[in-house]
């Protein structure tokens, strides 16, 4: 679509955090007046770049030149804040009460200045994003999950800066949210950069940025016309290296069969000249000329050759050699008929067998978390609280008749938090207790799939990042001795990027035990193609469709 000049201009940013770690080098690129989905692998400075847009973080060399004023939706939300407060607009709504109230003091008018519908257009902001109308008086801590994130942007967009940045809104909402927050950004006015490894909320975008090795790139569409687009660049990019290192190879041999032919021309030459079947000013001349023709010929085969590998390392730049985790999940022997769990709710109850299947969902708060606690025999009151928003639901969860019994004791569980490593340990101290039988080398194997290498594995867990947390606790569960016959997974492609994610749907497809696995990602779950998907609701389970 046609658009006026760019919102955001970058060039040449680079940032380094205090520890001396390059965040982003010599960065350029710029964001259109439009809605942009910006992607990118765990630790590639999506973040790092959307703190230095909003002016939270300064360059250490660079400049970023904004065509306005830039809000942030948080990604933490005080518990106390009143929702007026987050919208920012408490204090005219004060001042208009107090004045319908008799209140005639100055100081109100001039809070509310022309902004006297202040309440009625909240509200409404609020309606549309599906929160009821006494939200605004509503604390932080008496809304779910979901309706304080829908609050949160609800704010962003009453506030009206023309750019506005969003970092994976969509994280942890359910179905319902996350289709408010679809709504809402399908309408947006203005500027909007968004970081997202939702692939529903990328199809909203108009544009697709890309931040890859330092390199920001935008494509003009949604994110799966910038998938297509870039495997037929990345086909086209593998089948232009292959015909350039075939075209080394040709240069090379001909290089070799040249200098042969010439060697052999020159002892020939030698030969004749020795045996003085010529006169010695002739033979001399035929050589010096013979020899100016063998450089002549050395030097444009040594340049064409070297052409040629110019060519190959221009093409082999093009093509992308990332490192991606290897999930090769072992077989845990599971036979189709084996019954590994069973789920109910009091009026039906359904068995997980064999290598099967099985999504659960359900709202924020329904106790879906807590229903995988009582499966892998764990404590269900820590998990009620990540799961559940008001106190209403987690009174729901308590009373729930909805149960599950596990018919395996070889459970592996991730959990939404990953709480359960220890801070004090090393990767290679996790995954020994994991896989006790285990050599430390074939150990240092399986973490280097889970991209965990070198002095890395021997850290403790407290200095590693949010990402190479996750793959550790991820290496755990899969590479465990003996293997699960029942993977549980909670929330699991929450902190993974888009490449990990299909790696995690290749290992699933592949694995032969059951998978339990509690989504709000309707992406992630068509790519596993559950056998039987439970939705849990108010107490209840009834089969549904992902």
């Amino acid at each position: 679509m046609p658009h006026s000049s760019p919102a955001v201009v970058l060039d040449r940013v680079t940032f380094t955090w205090p520890d001396g770690t390059v965040a982003l080098d010599d960065v350029s690129g710029a964001f259109a007046d439009v809605r942009t989905g910006l992607i990118g692998r765990n630790g590639a400075g999506k973040s790092t770049l959307l703190g230095i847009i909003s002016g939270a973080l300064t360059p250490a060399s660079g400049t970023v030149v904004r065509s306005g004023a830039v809000d942030v939706m948080p990604q933490r939300l005080a518990a106390d804040t009143r929702v007026a407060a987050l919208l920012g607009v408490d204090t005219q709504l004060d001042a208009v009460r107090a004045i319908a109230s008799g209140d005639v003091d100055p100081r109100h008018f001039d809070a509310v200045g022309d902004d006297w519908d202040v309440e009625a257009r909240t509200t409404a902001a609020l309606a549309e994003a599906g929160l009821a109308p006494d939200a605004l008086d509503r604390r932080i801590d008496a809304l779910s999950g979901g309706e304080a994130v829908l609050a949160a942007l609800v704010g962003v967009r009453l506030r009206g800066a023309p750019i506005a940045l969003l970092d994976e809104p969509t994280n942890n909402l359910d179905r319902d949210a996350r289709a408010r927050v679809y709504d809402l950004v399908r309408s947006w006015r203005g500027t909007l950069i968004v970081v997202s490894h939702d692939t529903a909320l990328l199809e909203q975008m108009d544009e697709t940025a890309e931040l890859y090795g330092n390199a920001l790139t935008t494509f003009g569409g949604a994110y799966s016309a910038w998938r297509t687009a870039h495997e037929e660049e990345q086909a086209a990019a593998r089948q232009a290296e292959s015909a350039a290192r075939q075209q080394v190879r040709r240069e090379k041999r001909d290089r070799i069969r040249q200098d042969h032919v010439l060697a052999t021309r020159a002892a020939m030459g030698n030969k004749a000249h020795t045996q003085g079947r010529a006169p010695k000013i002739v033979a001399g001349a035929k050589k010096r000329a013979a020899e100016v023709s063998a450089g002549r010929l050395r030097v444009e085969a040594r340049d064409k050759e070297a052409d040629a590998r110019a060519v190959l390392d221009a093409a082999e730049h093009r093509v992308r050699d990332d490192e991606s985790v290897h999930i090769d999940l072992p077989d845990p022997g599971v036979a189709a008929g084996r019954r590994i769990a069973t789920i109910g709710d009091g009026e039906r109850s359904w068995t997980v067998q064999g290598p099967e299947r099985v999504a659960l969902i359900g709202p924020n708060g329904a106790g879906k978390t807590t229903l995988l606690e009582r499966l892998v025999g764990g404590s269900a009151g820590a998990d009620v609280r990540a799961d559940a928003g008001a106190s209403g639901d987690r009174e729901v969860v308590r009373r729930s008749s909805v149960h599950a019994v596990a018919h395996t004791d070889r459970i592996g569980y991730l959990s939404q938090r990953i709480d359960h490593l220890d801070d004090a340990a090393s990767p290679l101290a996790h995954l020994r207790r994991a896989a006790p039988g285990v050599g430390d080398v074939e150990l240092r194997n399986r973490l280097a799939r889970f991209l965990l290498r070198g002095d890395t594995v021997l850290r403790p867990v407290r200095a590693l990042s949010g990402g190479e947390r996750f793959r550790l606790a991820l290496a755990c569960l899969v590479m465990a001795d003996p293997p699960p016959q029942l993977l549980v997974l909670d929330e699991p492609t929450n902190n993974l990027d888009l490449d990990t994610v299909d790696q995690l749907v290749a290992a699933l497809a592949a694995f032969r035990g059951a998978v339990l696995v509690v989504s709000h990602d309707d992406g992630f779950l068509r790519s596993i193609d559950p056998d039987l998907v439970l939705e849990l609701r108010e107490g209840t389970l009834a089969e549904a469709s992902p």
